[in-house]
């Protein structure tokens, strides 16, 4: 059984414990999307950390569709924001990449997140943050997010909670519905992520918490997603001379 009163009070006191230990005084900064996972992170720092500490950085790609879902959020929780278009960064690397060196599709896929945490880290770094970490596990389980952007972060209070465990956290903390419920879509082929993903969310938080699956191609998908992408979830190896 799911507690999810008690759950959410713990994760807020593990945030407060967090700043205690590796930041006291400092804010949590985080980057708005306008979805689930950001929206209900946000919410769970500013319940911890009290709404002053909690900065938040939208960062949309020139024209965001669903911008106005970010400041719904930070309009609702009364959070400081501020605004960074990432076009200019993103125009100026791929135009300054060599003609003979093309760039995959994967590579041009993930540069938008790496340069959203550079920004983000930059923000922290200029208002004494500790950046937040908003990918859940369900979709940490699948891999479904990339090393070194919106994977990196100093603190994930939401990587050990399915999209179905965060969403009841959501409407505890009493956020708008639509902010909940949002249809995860990814921005570059207007899909959703279960489209991407082949499966849904529901299937997949089922198969996590119980093991249970009806659709045997559905867990042989999510089994070889989950093998492929562990090296997301672990350090980086480090070669240990014998000295």
């Amino acid at each position: 059984m799911f507690d999810v009163n008690k759950i959410k009070n713990d994760c807020v006191q593990w945030i407060r414990d967090f700043f205690e230990e590796n930041g006291k005084g400092c804010n949590a900064v985080i980057g708005i999307s306008g979805g689930k996972d950001s929206s209900i992170a946000a919410a769970l720092c500013v319940e911890a950390l009290g709404k002053d500490r909690v900065i938040g950085v939208l960062m949309p790609f020139g024209e965001q569709h669903d911008i106005d879902m970010a400041y719904l959020l930070v309009n609702h929780l009364g959070i400081k924001h501020y605004v960074v278009n990432i076009k200019d960064a993103m125009d100026g690397i791929l135009g300054s990449f060599p003609e003979e060196l093309p760039l995959s599709v994967q590579a041009k896929t993930n540069l938008p997140p790496r340069i959203r945490m550079s920004t983000l880290y930059a923000v922290s770094q200029s208002v004494n943050g500790r950046v937040v970490n908003t990918c859940n596990l369900s979709e940490d389980w699948v891999g479904y997010s990339t090393r070194y952007g919106d994977a990196a972060g100093d603190f994930s209070p939401l990587c050990n909670l399915t999209v179905a465990e965060i969403k009841q956290i959501g409407r505890v903390l009493g956020l708008p519905d639509v902010l909940v419920d949002k249809v995860p879509i990814d921005g570059l082929c207007g899909k959703t992520d279960e489209d991407n993903l082949g499966f849904t969310y529901a299937e997949l938080d089922r198969y996590i918490r119980t093991g249970e699956i009806d659709d045997l191609e559905k867990k042989a998908r999510i089994d070889r997603l989950h093998k492929m992408n562990l090296f997301k979830l672990q350090m980086m190896p480090g070669f240990k001379p014998e000295i």
